[in-house]
């Protein structure tokens, strides 16, 4: 697979959603040392090879697969333009398909060493990106995706000189994708995560966040772009993130993934040294895996959030020892790894392979055979 399409889901998936918890790397880190992947983990299992793990997605889309490969293939913006046409209102699979493709233009600008011939030294990377906004400035999912990859851009730097006016642009590119969508939540959920760069006062951010609602009120990714604003890495609280989830998981409608998102509070405010096995067998833990459980049992098995969940699932079960729980995960989500937490590392494929190997060799140390995984 072209190391272009292997590499980019880091930024894709990680770089916007995600980014605001950069601080739990460590915490993954601590969780490597130890962590060898066994010779060959799949034997017998089904499971894919670490060298064909797909780290763009969380989960496969091969509709968003063909449309990137095209795209790579002949710089034309039509395909993505395409695809988010054929998405329609699906909100948490456009939103999700809209990430892909502003990392992608990204990870592109980022791989694209500077033109001499231009007299800034500018990059072409991504330049189906610019061109599709070029010539169809009305297109909602053009505007939405410059919008994210803007977001994106200045996420992945915040040290840098020009992250205010970077998110600025984005956010001026928010309000343009608004006006021509104005019933999608994309925009303003992609502003969240602006709006959290800027540092918004909470009563802004209250009513950015309400605009949000208004449209899709339990979107289950548009809360996982909200939660860090009020975790403690940005402006709020450990308290707070876990009232945000715990609001949004009681008062999830049936079939919603909202019970899971307390796993996620949990996981941004774990210590970052000494995670012993008893931290993942606390209560608070415990319940924020049985709501994970319960979610994944609930939502419709193609819900595109879903591999998120499963993928956080698997990093806790594995590090409570419940490793049956983990195989069943692994079996249902094995072969995309573009999620928290691997992404947080410096390898994704490899970090998952890691805690693979574990679950399979805790498995097997309770009993566990291949032939009875694949039964």
């Amino acid at each position: 697979m072209d190391v272009l399409l292997l590499l980019f889901a880091a930024i894709a998936l990680g770089g916007l959603v995600f980014l605001p918890w950069m601080r739990r790397r460590k915490a993954v880190q601590h969780a490597e040392r130890g962590l060898t992947v066994a010779a060959d983990p799949m034997a017998g299992y089904g499971f894919v090879p670490l060298e064909e793990l797909d780290v763009r997605l969380p989960g496969p889309d091969e509709d968003l697969a063909d449309a990137l490969a095209e795209m790579h293939r002949t710089h034309d913006w039509r395909p993505a333009a395409e695809l988010l046409r054929s998405t329609g209102d699906d909100w948490e699979l456009r939103w999700q398909r809209v990430q892909t493709l502003a990392g992608a233009a990204a990870f592109e600008l980022a791989q694209t060493p500077p033109d001499p011939a231009t007299p800034s030294g500018t990059r072409a990377g991504g330049i189906w990106l610019r061109t599709w906004r070029a010539e169809a400035p009305k297109d909602p999912g053009g505007a939405q995706t410059h919008a994210q990859f803007l977001a994106v851009q200045a996420l992945r730097d915040p040290g840098s000189q020009d992250f205010r006016m970077i998110l600025e642009e984005a956010r001026t590119v928010c309000h343009e994708a608004a006006l021509l969508a104005p019933g999608s939540p994309i925009p303003y959920i992609t502003e969240l995560a602006v709006a959290r760069g800027l540092g918004e006062r909470p009563a802004d951010y209250e009513e950015l966040w309400s605009k949000v609602r208004q449209r899709a009120p339990h979107h289950m990714g548009a809360h996982l772009a909200a939660l860090p604003y009020w975790s403690e890495q940005w402006q709020g609280s450990r308290e707070q993130a876990e009232g945000f989830a715990g609001r949004a998981a009681a008062g999830a409608p049936p079939k919603s993934l909202l019970p899971a998102l307390p796993l996620f509070a949990v996981y941004a405010h774990l210590p970052e040294a000494n995670m012993v096995r008893s931290l993942f067998q606390s209560a608070v833990v415990e319940r924020a895996i049985e709501g994970a459980h319960f979610a994944l049992r609930e939502a419709p098995a193609d819900h595109p959030m879903a591999p998120h969940v499963r993928h956080l699932l698997v990093w806790f079960l594995v590090r409570a020892e419940r490793y049956a729980e983990a195989m069943e995960q692994l079996r249902l989500v094995d072969g995309h790894v573009g999620a928290v937490p691997w992404s947080y590392g410096r390898s994704p494929a490899a970090e998952y392979a890691a805690y693979r190997a574990l679950a399979i060799a805790g498995w097997e140390q309770l009993g566990g055979t291949s032939t009875g995984f694949r039964a």
